[in-house]
């Protein structure tokens, strides 16, 4: 075997790692970018999902894979939604109208069925319910923070911690650790805005623009 073979395999063997931490990385920034409410958290996010794109695929993580792809879109509106919020000022920290509290819980159980009946029937899917349930609250928490709604700190932690355990179970060691720092930073973050919204002239949650 040349030495350019021994490279190539060392380089194929280390790919998967280097893809894994890069996006780890790019994740972590993105976190520490959105609790300072910096507009560079969304190509930069965006970024770090490109790269879990190809890492959810190669676990069979097929839900997360095509969560990656909704979040380079969500992105998009979270870069507008906070430039300007589609009115002349800066978008607010605000409190989740309570109207949707409820419609946004009953949304997350139904995707949660209905993506679990999917992939456990139509797909070889590693693990189904943890896949999907975790990339339906993902999505609704992801939504609630391109609107700047406070409570979507709390949901991200929920995620973080169930991600631990599925991470883990597939080997992604790093991006299991990951989630820890998550946490750490969604506290951060919600102590952060919280303290924004307490600052600010009080604003009825019914009062803002769903």
């Amino acid at each position: 075997m040349s030495w350019l073979e021994i490279l190539g395999q060392a380089w194929s063997s280390f790919q998967p790692h280097a893809l894994e931490t890069l996006a780890v990385v790019w994740g972590v920034l993105t976190v520490w970018l959105t609790v300072k409410q910096n507009m560079w958290c969304w190509p930069i996010g965006s970024a770090s999902n490109a790269l879990f794109v190809v890492i959810f695929f190669r676990e069979k993580l097929y839900a997360d894979m095509v969560l990656q792809v909704i979040y380079i879109a969500l992105n998009f509106y979270g870069w507008y939604a906070w430039r300007n919020g589609g009115r002349p000022t800066t978008l607010p920290v605000a409190m989740t109208p309570a109207r949707l509290r409820l419609p946004l819980a009953g949304l997350a159980l139904a995707g949660t069925a209905v993506v679990t009946y999917y992939l456990a029937s139509q797909t070889d899917a590693s693990l189904p319910f943890g896949d999907a349930a975790t990339t339906v609250l993902s999505l609704v928490a992801q939504y609630m923070l391109a609107k700047k709604w406070i409570e979507n700190w709390w949901v991200w932690i929920s995620v973080n911690v169930v991600y631990i355990g599925l991470y883990a179970f597939k080997g992604l060691y790093l991006t299991s650790a990951q989630q820890l720092v998550f946490i750490a930073l969604s506290v951060l973050g919600y102590l952060a805005w919280r303290k924004e919204l307490m600052g600010a002239a009080p604003v009825p949650a019914q009062a803002v623009e769903a």
